[in-house]
């Protein structure tokens, strides 16, 4: 046998093995609640990608496309204007009755576009999380930020009108002020609440199917228990507590403050209202993490 030359039994001490881009540690949960916030933050790109989703899929093969986030909010304000307030004759706190509705529904739109978009995450979207894996909050939190585009189109709308009634030949008995800096506080609440009521539905539904029939009739209800129509000052002030018992209330309240200067809004009902939404989406957060843990595998 002839001996391999040395420079042709070579081996290369140096080189470095090749590891993978990513690795996938598991770990054992040590927290009461696992949101996957680094998980979330990591797919980032996922997130963006739902977000395009859950916009295009709200005007794709339509003929007005985005404009019928202004005929939604304006068909309702004129229903509203014509019925409840030419033929019922319900008081708007000396407000013209088209801007009280219109700013009425800005925050309570958002509330209900997110509530309908996330009543049912798990049932809507077993299939896709039956395939493949990410933190599902990634499809919740999509729809908030996708629905803050259609937000943004109705305030451009609200605005509009509010130059309108504000350079008329009337009196214009209202005024925006400082406090407007507050929106997106207020903004950020109702996304929480939201969250967290959507997040508990979802949870409920993915084991009572039956109950995703009665989601638009709760949605229809809970907007006739917030002072969207009726302002709260007309409600008999000793049971103006119970009507803010509803988080609702003091979101829809405040929005007219600040941007219309004329609201009621009581420091003991913006911490109770505060309190409440903290509340709702702790509770939202640990009925979803628990059931989408197995949802899967129930399917």
């Amino acid at each position: 046998m002839k001996p391999i030359h040395p420079k042709l039994h070579r081996i290369d001490h140096f080189k470095k093995p090749v590891q993978d881009d990513y690795e996938i540690i598991l770990r054992p949960e040590t927290s009461w609640i696992h949101l996957e916030l680094k998980g979330i933050w990591h797919y980032r790109d996922l997130l963006l990608l739902m977000v395009w989703r859950d916009f295009s899929a709200k005007y794709k093969q339509t003929l007005l496309g985005p404009l019928w986030f202004l005929l939604q909010p304006l068909l309702m304000t004129l229903v509203f204007t014509v019925i409840f307030g030419k033929v019922a004759g319900l008081p708007t706190d000396g407000l013209p009755p088209l801007l009280f509705y219109l700013c009425g529904q800005l925050s309570w739109n958002y509330f209900a576009a997110n509530f309908n978009s996330n009543s049912a995450t798990l049932v809507n979207n077993a299939g896709l999380f039956s395939k493949v894996y990410f933190p599902r909050l990634i499809v919740p939190i999509s729809a908030l930020i996708s629905n803050l585009f259609t937000f943004g189109i109705q305030l451009a709308l609200f605005v509009g009108f509010y130059f309108y009634f504000k350079t008329g030949p009337g009196p214009a008995l209202f005024a925006a002020s400082w406090r407007a800096l507050f929106l997106p506080l207020i903004l950020v609440q109702t996304a929480l609440l939201s969250l967290g009521v959507g997040l508990l539905m979802s949870a409920i539904t993915a084991k009572y199917r039956d109950l995703t029939h009665v989601l638009n009739l709760l949605i229809q209800l809970w907007m006739y228990a917030t002072p969207v129509i009726i302002p709260l000052s007309k409600f008999p002030e000793k049971w103006r507590w119970v009507i803010a018992l509803n988080p609702m209330t003091t979101i829809v309240e405040s929005t007219r403050l600040i941007l219309l200067g004329n609201g009621t809004v009581y420091p003991a009902h913006l911490i109770d209202s505060v309190i409440v939404t903290l509340l709702l989406l702790a509770a939202g957060l640990l009925a979803f993490i628990k059931v989408e843990k197995t949802f899967v595998d129930t399917v």
